[in-house]
């Protein structure tokens, strides 16, 4: 369960071990935009408003090859669903213990 401004790590292609923050989540696709990581070049027209040329943009990664950090403990972690008292659900880091918002 990742969600946008998560703190993720790669784990597999050309930018593993490399860690980003989560701009947007594609859940059609199973896919999400990681900030600076898996840049690919595209070669653009010129419009009005801004010059042709090749430009490097981020292109989506799949969810199996990345793996949400836990923002207290550092360490990457498959985060498990716990229900808070109120009887809503809670992601929990398995390592440390600590609720991630």
């Amino acid at each position: 369960m990742i969600r946008k401004k998560d703190q993720v790590v790669v784990l597999a292609g050309k930018d593993r071990g490399k860690r980003g923050e989560v701009l947007r989540v594609l859940r059609e696709a199973e896919r999400v935009l990681v900030s600076k990581l898996n840049l690919v070049k595209r070669h653009t027209r010129p419009t009005q408003t801004e010059p042709g040329g090749i430009r490097e943009i981020e292109a989506p990664v799949h969810l199996s090859n990345v793996m949400l950090v836990c923002p207290k403990c550092h360490q990457p972690t498959r985060p498990k669903v716990d229900f808070l008292s109120d009887g809503k659900k809670a992601r929990v880091c398995r390592r440390c213990g600590e609720m991630i918002l």
